[in-house]
């Protein structure tokens, strides 16, 4: 019976232990860590460290933090956003990534499968999916296949301050994404393309204030797919043009297989290299096969104003585009021309200068820098100014070209001929000053032959012309030796 007294007395102990216990605060849980040292990673150039940055980006921290050092990759970081969560990857500029096996070194993966309207983004997408991203990591290619990095399926992707060098492709878009932001990034010397958006379904993409050169097979490509609403802003593309690759182009649309439009290039400085065959600044392709249910195959609506272009087989080339306006730019050194522009429609060319300026040209090296349009109609060329062609038949050419209306310009010291009009019709030339004041030219202002219905009215013609019969309508010209 005594024994009963002493463990009632142990058992009350136990309990106040207990309530005291619990009454105290427990240290809270250690958040997971986001940083791939903790994980494994030993980031000297050596070590293998494909699995601790799995498991950093698996630890569910949201910020995968790279502190200095050279991390080595044999195989793809794979961010599953779905299971992942919101991730991003940071490195504060200094952090290495080597990419020493085939494909992307960082692959997002999403599940947004709407569009950039609110209504079509699921719940989950926002609650774990939206806005991953790159910032301040440098990514070096040690592989013939390795990329950059790749995104599918994602919404509101990120990458700032990113620098992608010696890989196959820089930035690779593909699937499905929508809101995509590049930003102050550094995409330099790739084997293939700086920033490609391969086949995708795109829309609202901004590259902007970011370098973009020496990819030997295209600056800013949009190849096939559906994208709308690209903006290339503020930025330097250059050289992206190797001379054993196809020809490209520094910013590529290519709707061949797809149908890309609702692209603006401005403010860029926009150069390089003259020595690729078939080179360009700028060039719109249109699609190989027309729009469901049309006969349409000029695809565009695009905006190039206010860029610095030079030193390309041609600056600006349309092939089958629609809808395009030329406003704004300089443009030099177009080793054949300064704008191309075939079977195209709806094109507007305004105030630029296409100058010859003798302190960016040498004899041997001598550019055409002639403005042709070929089997065009219904353009509007106004107000530009284009002076010293060399080496082309004329300095502007319209070609088996319909409906054009060419006012306000002024086209000077070109060798063959100011303006050159082949099987033109139902178009206006007027108030241009067309002139070759060289001592020694022999050139004409005006040769047209073929065509008709035209006018070719109010010009000041500093050379004789040579319109053939039929043309049209040509009066109040003022020319040489005449009253």
């Amino acid at each position: 019976m005594r024994r009963r007294p002493l463990l009632l007395a142990i058992a009350a102990g136990v309990a106040g232990v207990a309530a005291l216990t619990a009454a105290r605060p427990q240290p809270a849980a250690k958040p997971p860590s986001g940083n791939v040292r903790d994980h494994g990673a030993k980031g000297d150039g050596q070590a293998d460290d494909t699995a601790a940055l799995r498991r950093a980006v698996a630890a569910g921290a949201g910020v995968v933090h790279l502190p200095p050092g050279t991390y080595r990759l044999t195989s793809p970081v794979v961010i599953d956003l779905d299971t992942a969560g919101f991730t991003a990857i940071t490195g504060d500029t200094v952090a290495r990534v080597v990419m020493a096996g085939a494909g992307p070194a960082f692959k997002f993966v999403g599940t947004h499968g709407g569009t950039a309207q609110p209504p079509s983004v699921k719940d989950g997408v926002w609650e774990k999916e939206r806005m991953p991203g790159i910032d301040g990591v440098e990514i070096v290619g040690g592989h013939d296949g390795a990329v950059g990095v790749e995104a599918a399926g994602t919404m509101k992707l990120t990458l700032t301050r990113l620098l992608v060098r010696r890989c196959l492709h820089g930035i690779l878009l593909t699937a499905r994404n929508r809101n995509v932001l590049v930003s102050d990034c550094h995409v330099y010397h790739n084997r293939g393309i700086g920033v490609f958006l391969d086949n995708v379904n795109l829309h609202q993409i901004n590259v902007t204030g970011c370098h973009v050169s020496y990819n030997d097979r295209g600056g800013v490509v949009c190849l096939g797919g559906q994208v709308r609403n690209l903006q290339i802003t503020g930025c330097d593309i250059e050289a992206n043009h190797a001379a054993d690759q196809p020809p490209t182009a520094n910013v590529l649309i290519d709707s061949t297989g797809g149908t890309n439009a609702e692209v603006a290039v401005t403010g860029c400085t926009i150069q390089h290299t003259r020595k690729a065959p078939g080179s360009a600044n700028v060039r719109v392709k249109g699609p190989s096969t027309p729009y469901p249910g049309t006969d349409e195959r000029r695809d565009g609506h695009v905006t190039i104003t206010g860029n610095v272009m030079s030193d390309t087989m041609v600056n600006i080339h349309l092939d089958h585009a629609r809808g395009v306006v030329v406003t704004g730019n300089t443009m030099w050194t177009g080793v054949e021309h300064n704008v191309l522009a075939e079977h195209s429609t709806a094109v507007v060319v305004g105030p630029n200068n296409f100058d010859r300026n003798p302190r960016y040209f040498r004899e041997e090296e001598a550019a055409a820098d002639a403005v042709v349009f070929r089997d065009c109609a219904d353009c509007t060329l106004t107000g530009f100014q284009l002076t010293g062609t060399r080496t082309a038949p004329a300095g502007l050419t319209l070609d088996r070209c319909d409906r054009f209306h060419l006012a306000g310009l002024s086209i000077l010291d070109c060798d063959g001929a100011g303006l050159l009009l082949k099987d033109v019709t139902r178009s206006k030339v007027s108030g241009c000053l067309i002139r070759d004041d060289r001592p020694a030219a022999n050139s004409l202002s005006i040769r047209a032959a073929g065509g008709g219905e035209n006018a070719i009215t109010d010009n000041v013609l500093g050379r004789p012309a040579d319109i053939g019969p039929g043309v049209g309508v040509v009066e109040r010209n003022v020319e040489p030796g005449k009253k």
